[in-house]
């Protein structure tokens, strides 16, 4: 019988518990310990699942109660120091999305692993649903020919995050489906946003994304659309898929339908775009919860030495998008050439040494107590992945 990972999940606010229930429900590692600063928040958990620890102090969880591996699940500012101290104490890291918040401070988390050879994780969580994964299949098979742009919408009304923009909170989903449909990084980045309730923190973004061949995806994100929406359309030279995670059924259709140019004409008369409609189809998609896909693949890459699909490099190269969006948005749209490298245009490299880390750390997690849209969270990170 083999050995059980033993797991520790930190942060218990608004996605926590979530990953709480979920590698607790595995028999494949044993959920030893959750960690959170405020305590009524454990209590509430410890209530749920009383045979898992209760702890306060983080530093407990790096050497104090034999973990192999720690999931971060908390404030997007503390990844970093969390997962470096984590990582340096030889733990397997999971890290919620997005995976730090600067390009320099993950590339130094993806060297450590590489160096102590563990296993470093992105909480991509989309790329563990069936229904992106069947839009994988599909688009991989060139059913729908070649893509010729994607549009992505994530709308919804709040939650306002007071450390990040709405670009860095909604559109990690949007970047990691869409790089993993395109099996390719963007070259380009353009982003324009405006911020109508918090000085200095887009609350409404819109994301262009270019790839080679002029392939272009497009991303809208909002907190003040009085409706949830989560909808993608993938336009393709033949089909194209509309993928809706809102519907209760048949996330996904594919469209039987096309434009084609006349190949050659001497008049304008002869000049006709010939539209196509055809058939609409819904392929079947097996019900299961991405999530829970996700934590156990990780708890298997921890066991195989696999790289995880949502590897440390995979969340590297999503933040080079955001970090270049944001740098768009200063300069009111401009486009921004990737990889983006901050030192080579002039901007800081952005470094926290670990000596303070931990320290830092507390400060930051007790200052998630008083956030006035998540009640009660202490250690909430803001991800939305539903």
């Amino acid at each position: 019988m083999k050995k059980q990972i033993q797991v520790g999940v930190v942060g218990c606010g608004y996605w926590g518990p979530n990953l709480v229930r979920n590698f607790r429900a595995i028999s494949d590692c044993r959920l030893k310990a959750m960690c959170d600063l405020d305590v009524q928040r454990l209590a509430h958990l410890k209530s749920l699942y009383p045979e898992v620890e209760g702890e306060t102090e983080y530093a407990h969880m790096l050497n104090g109660i034999g973990l192999d591996a720690l999931v971060i699940a908390t404030a997007v500012r503390t990844h970093f120091p969390l997962a470096k101290a984590a990582l340096l104490a030889g733990k397997h890291t999971f890290i919620e999305k997005p995976m730090a918040s600067s390009v320099a401070e993950c590339e130094e988390l993806v060297d450590i692993a590489k160096k102590k050879g563990l296993v470093l994780m992105t909480g991509h969580t989309f790329l563990y649903s069936a229904a992106v994964r069947k839009i994988k299949e599909i688009v991989d098979s060139g059913d729908i020919g070649e893509i010729r742009y994607i549009s992505a919408r994530r709308l919804n009304l709040g939650l306002f995050q007071k450390d990040i923009n709405v670009a860095w909170d909604l559109a990690p989903h949007d970047i990691s489906i869409i790089q993993y449909i395109m099996g390719d990084q963007p070259v380009r980045v353009n982003c324009q946003g405006s911020a109508h309730v918090t000085p200095g923190i887009e609350d409404v973004t819109s994301m262009c994304l270019t790839f080679r061949k002029q392939q272009t995806a497009i991303i809208q994100s909002s907190w003040l659309d009085p409706r949830k929406v989560r909808e993608m359309t993938i336009v393709g030279s033949r089909r194209m898929i509309v993928y809706d995670d809102c519907a209760p059924q048949e996330k996904i259709r594919v469209y039987d339908a096309r434009v084609d140019r006349p190949p050659h004409y001497d008049t304008f008369g002869e000049f006709h775009y010939a539209y196509h409609y055809g058939d609409v189809y819904s392929p079947y998609i097996k019900q299961e919860e991405p999530l829970k896909v996700e934590c156990q693949h990780f708890l298997d890459c921890i066991r195989t030495g696999a790289t995880p699909i949502s590897s440390g490099q995979k969340g590297l190269e999503l933040v080079q998008v955001l970090e270049a969006s944001s740098e768009s948005l200063k300069r009111g749209g401009a486009a921004i050439d990737l990889p983006f490298r901050p030192e080579l245009n002039g901007l800081p490299r952005r470094e926290a040494p670990l000596a303070s880390a931990i320290k830092s750390v507390s400060a930051a997690m007790v200052g998630q107590a008083g956030r006035a849209e998540k009640p009660g969270v202490s250690l909430a990170h803001s991800v939305h992945a539903s």
